[in-house]
């Protein structure tokens, strides 16, 4: 009986974890080209960050300008830096979620395929002098001045159907 039922556990924990894996798979598709489709939000977002510190001025021309050269032409259009609510759905919360070493060496949980060099990522939010940030590290937003950069990061995010 005792055999039984380990058997059926495993059976159920392999089932979850097969239903989670699809559900997260349906979430985000990897297009192959530098860009991850986003279908919840109906976002696109490209697949890496800009694999450097800057700063908010910065990383929005990158997000703008500088991304939008390496997709292909029918993906150049409307590139920006992400909303902090836009940030947040990408941390991963599940506590069995280990997340990856980023290059700067900090242990981040964002959703893959994304895959960030370091922990935290501006956003399109600002006020005077300020932005805000999300950490990836941690799960949380703050305020940080834009002139800052060391360990900083931009991602840029469009709407997956452009008007």
């Amino acid at each position: 009986m005792a055999f039984q039922k380990a058997i059926l556990a495993v059976i159920m924990t392999t089932t979850l974890c097969i239903a989670a894996n699809a559900w997260a798979g349906e979430r985000f598709i990897d297009n192959g080209d530098g860009t991850v489709t986003d279908t919840e939000l109906g976002l696109m977002w490209s697949q890496t960050d800009n694999q450097g510190d800057i700063d908010w001025k910065g990383a929005q021309r990158w997000a703008r300008y500088t991304f939008p050269l390496l997709v292909p032409p029918e993906k150049r259009q409307g590139w920006r830096l992400p909303r902090l609510e836009e940030l947040r759905s990408l941390y991963v919360r599940d506590k069995k979620f280990k997340g990856y070493e980023s290059d700067c060496g900090l242990k981040v949980k964002i959703a893959p395929p994304i895959r960030i060099s370091c922990g935290w990522i501006w956003s399109s939010e600002r006020r005077s002098i300020t932005a805000r940030v999300f950490n990836f590290q941690r799960g949380y937003a703050y305020t940080d001045r834009m002139v800052h950069k060391r360990g900083y990061r931009a991602l840029a995010v469009r709407p997956l159907k452009m008007r």
